[in-house]
């Protein structure tokens, strides 16, 4: 019987795979046969801590600051094809920080328009293999989000940019979707899990009562890069425990 969800041989880029959820697709397309890469931030693998959740064990690694056009557009390609591009990178700045110049320029760079950057970047590359891209953004883009709005603005920009790119790349038999996490435990929201009142809060307005995890987070990417998702195209599939409900 063909396991629709078997990447054996295929090709994936994991841009933010370098913990928290991007690292969880990283590890859930790598248990599943694919060959994966993940860029992230730090000069070499042993700078991460397991701790933060990290896991870099069987991936490749490149450090690129998305954040910079010219890094990206200078970063070597991972691959000599590629099957698979997921764009998991995400900051946040907190205290109101992003009121400021300095700090809304730097979500909006890394969160939105790298988005563009990287996609544009390997397009080539996806139009070769009938490719698949995935963005992650975040129910934060569906509904206002105190004290962070370039991290409202970018993911809500990230949502539409899924649905723009969904739309123009389709023809040409790239397809393009994106899922939008709830709460999920990574570092970025360590603000919130680590503070028993505002955890408690949090749980409350999850249906599901639990937050979500990483490997949650893979099984929705897994699903949209399958052939099980084959006719789905610009859609951002919520995976939230409800919590958007």
């Amino acid at each position: 019987m063909q396991d629709d969800t078997d990447f054996t041989g295929k090709n994936v880029l994991v841009i933010g795979g370098s913990s928290g959820i991007g690292n969880g697709i990283a590890h859930g397309f790598r248990e599943r046969g694919a060959n994966v890469h993940v860029w992230g931030t730090r000069s070499n693998p042993a700078d991460y801590d397991p701790a933060e959740g990290s896991n870099l064990a069987g991936l490749g690694y490149t450090c690129v600051d998305v954040g910079d056009p010219g890094i990206i557009e200078s970063a070597p390609y991972p691959f000599d094809r590629l099957d698979i591009l997921v764009l998991c990178q995400g900051t946040v700045v907190y205290k109101r920080g992003e009121f400021e110049q300095t700090g809304w320029d730097r979500v909006m760079a890394v969160n939105l328009d790298s988005l563009m950057h990287c996609a544009r970047k390997f397009k080539p590359q996806l139009l070769q293999t009938r490719g698949s891209v995935i963005v992650v953004s975040s129910v934060s883009g569906l509904k206002a989000n105190i004290g962070n709005p370039a991290y409202a603005a970018s993911k809500a920009g990230a949502i539409s940019l899924t649905k723009t790119l969904g739309q123009a790349w389709a023809p040409e038999g790239i397809r393009v979707n994106g899922l939008a996490p709830g709460l999920v435990d990574t570092k970025l929201t360590k603000v919130t899990t680590q503070n028993p009142d505002r955890l408690a809060g949090a749980l409350a307005h999850i249906p599901q009562r639990r937050m979500g995890t990483p490997s949650d987070m893979a099984g929705a990417a897994i699903f949209l890069a399958s052939s099980l998702a084959s006719y789905v195209t610009g859609h951002t599939l919520i995976v939230d425990g409800g919590l958007s409900l």
